[in-house]
């Protein structure tokens, strides 16, 4: 795979971010909004349209949608009705390229998740907050050896999110599995360095690291019984 000539994200995303996070009211954002647009909203949909035909390699089932609003591109402003932080923009971005089943489910289905922030960027896989039943398969599928979770947490383990106290009832707190069956979170993820997003091979080593944590992705989507 050819690296790009020109790098998709340049030192200004970080640096407007830094600053929307010391300047985070309206009056500031409608001043620098063609910064926003320049610096974070069309790199990220260039990104998208870019890595789309790539990420299909790794998996059909993913959705690369490149439209600036209503896409694979998180919105900048926050939903503060139910939040006390009145914030009204976020002060990352993100990059979701989500399973094509996930509209017709409120389970979360896994995909791959790129997280730009300022000395905090990241590229997850998996699935934050499984739903109950989402959580019971995915633990049915450990403990059943068919679905090789011993490969999976080798390759692409699972490496954050939330557990409970305890292993869930109709499991054994003896399995070799236990620190896994209390999990509420199943996603692992690896850190970049800024220079490193704003990279000409950034986009080599984005597809990379996808293929490196497909297997716990691949492992959920039979879990869920969908396609992958």
């Amino acid at each position: 795979m050819k690296a790009s000539s020109a790098p998709y994200f340049s030192p200004e995303l970080f640096r407007f971010l830094s600053q929307l996070a010391s300047h985070n009211d309206r009056t500031w954002f409608q001043a620098n909004k063609p910064r926003y647009e320049a610096s974070v909203l069309q790199p990220s949909v260039r990104f998208v349209e870019a890595m789309g035909p790539r990420l299909a390699a790794i998996s059909p089932h993913l959705v690369a949608d490149a439209r600036p609003f209503g896409g694979s591109v998180s919105r900048i402003y926050r939903d503060t009705r139910f939040s006390a932080d009145k914030s009204p923009y976020r002060t990352n971005a993100g990059i979701l390229f989500g399973h094509e089943m996930a509209p017709t489910t409120e389970e979360h289905l896994p995909g791959f998740y790129l997280h730009l922030e300022p000395g905090a960027s990241f590229v997850a896989s998996g699935s934050w907050r499984p739903s109950r039943a989402g959580l019971q398969a995915i633990r049915e599928a450990i403990v059943s050896g068919l679905r090789g979770w011993d490969r999976v947490r080798a390759q692409s383990p699972p490496s954050g999110g939330e557990s409970y106290a305890r292993v869930p009832r109709g499991f054994s707190p003896d399995s070799k599995y236990a620190d896994d069956l209390r999990r509420k979170d199943f996603y692992s993820s690896v850190p970049f360095r800024d220079a490193e997003i704003t990279s000409p091979t950034f986009g080599r080593s984005f597809i990379q690291t996808c293929t490196r944590l497909e297997p716990l992705n691949r492992f959920l989507a039979r879990a869920f019984q969908v396609p992958w």
